[in-house]
């Protein structure tokens, strides 16, 4: 019961525009205060202290200001020439490109909202100058973009990982082969689109373009080798490897390709700076809550009442998932993984599910929630690059959130699918 009326007073303060953040933070505080009396609130702000300044969790802005250096200094920019020069030979090329490029960015930023800001606002215009319907180019766009949240390097599972207490670097790993599925199947639907509308074919593939086009991003290319190698091989933590992304970015950027928009580089820097804000003040409050349902054993009360209703692991993985992908109809993923993750571990435990398995499945879902209204992040923040509607959008987008779903399926009843390569190098 007392859960049911602090869930039902976090929808009311959210209902009236009171950010999630801070709904989280009243609604515990009030709680801890009637049932513990006034004598816990000294505890309150060292407690979201301590959740807040996990070293981890810095690797967050570092990624995102990796993000924002890339746009300024022209390396997006030369990513998307080469995917154009690799994929835009065939028909619906464009479309193709938008999915390679996001794949590509993925690798560095770790933050579908940067890459839909990256390459939506280059190819959306691109694609609409060709002729691309424009329900069809954001749509295509805004599910690319949520590749970035399953492809290493994750700001998600960076996320989970910390909620979760396990490791970073396993997460990243098992997000390689699902985040290449689903770019092969968004590429797979986006070709089934284009030769049933006949939508044009970008340009001959030429070899000698493919070598300019290659040599011409050839320093970018080395960006995921030198992040994505140093974290798997242990060199370095997924934090540090955030900040070689900094280092990397600035040194291609403004040595190498002279390139920078002061401007685009101050904007980035606000807006990483304003998403930074938001994440780290979520994080701070689920520590607190997270605290003091574990205190009053809330998810242990949990993970009893639905291991008394089934104890097949299959048929609880189907629960969450239901479970996640409503959440994620209404929740942002990082507030989603930072309220719910915390609740549902000790099930996930008690039920002999791998955290890296189950830290995957959470991924996905919560990527698709950034597709799926009333809040959809990313398919909002594509809309608003296209000036698109977004229940048009949507008519279109059900087809490529249906190849994330497959994936989700896919990866939640044959777990080897992400965790071949974790149990090859880790294990």
């Amino acid at each position: 019961m007392l859960l049911l009326i602090m869930v039902l007073a976090l929808f009311a303060l959210v209902l009236i525009n009171v950010p999630i953040a801070v709904a989280l933070a009243v609604v515990t505080v009030v709680t801890m205060v009637i049932t513990q009396g006034v004598d816990i609130l000294p505890n309150v702000a060292l407690i979201m202290y301590t959740g807040a300044t996990k070293f981890p969790l810095i690797a967050i802005p570092l990624f995102i200001l990796a993000g924002a250096i890339m746009n300024a200094t022209g390396i997006s920019r030369r990513l998307i020439g080469l995917a154009s020069a690799l994929l835009g030979f065939i028909r619906g090329g464009l479309a193709m490109v938008n999915v390679g490029a996001s794949m590509f960015f993925a690798e560095i930023s770790g933050s579908a909202v940067a890459d839909v800001a990256a390459i939506g606002s280059i190819l959306i215009p691109a694609m609409k100058k060709k002729g691309y319907p424009i329900e069809f180019s954001t749509a295509i766009t805004s599910s690319a973009a949520t590749l970035a949240v399953i492809i290493p390097p994750s700001i998600p599972m960076i996320l989970y990982a910390v909620m979760a207490d396990t490791s970073v670097t396993q997460m990243f790993v098992a997000g390689i082969i699902p985040g290449i599925l689903g770019g092969f199947g968004l590429m797979g639907m986006a070709y089934g689109f284009a030769r049933r509308y006949n939508y044009p074919v970008e340009e001959v593939f030429d070899l000698c373009n493919v070598w300019v086009r290659f040599k011409e991003s050839a320093w970018a290319l080395t960006m995921p080798f030198i992040i994505l190698g140093g974290i798997f091989t242990g060199w370095v933590t997924a934090t540090e490897g955030a900040g070689l992304a900094v280092l990397s970015a600035l040194f291609i950027g403004l040595v190498i390709y002279r390139e920078l928009d002061p401007k685009q580089l101050v904007k980035s820097v606000i807006e990483g700076g304003e998403q930074t804000a938001v994440v780290m003040l979520l994080v701070a409050a689920s520590a607190l809550i997270g605290g003091y349902l574990t205190e009053i054993k809330m998810p242990q009360a949990l993970a009893q009442g639905i291991t008394s209703f089934t104890d097949s692991k299959w048929v609880v993985l189907a629960i969450l998932n239901v479970f996640f992908l409503i959440i994620g109809l209404f929740l942002h993923s990082a507030a989603a993984i930072i309220l719910v993750v915390p609740i549902v571990m000790p099930l996930v435990l008690q039920m002999g599910i791998d955290p890296v398995h189950f830290g995957i499945i959470v991924t996905i879902n919560l990527g698709i929630g950034q597709q799926t209204p009333p809040v959809a992040s990313v398919l909002m923040a594509a809309c608003a690059i296209s000036k698109a509607d977004i229940w048009e959008v949507t008519k279109v987008n059900v087809w490529f959130v249906a190849v994330l779903l497959a994936v989700l399926l896919l990866v939640t009843y044959v777990p080897i699918v992400a965790l071949l390569p974790v149990e090859i190098f880790y294990r």
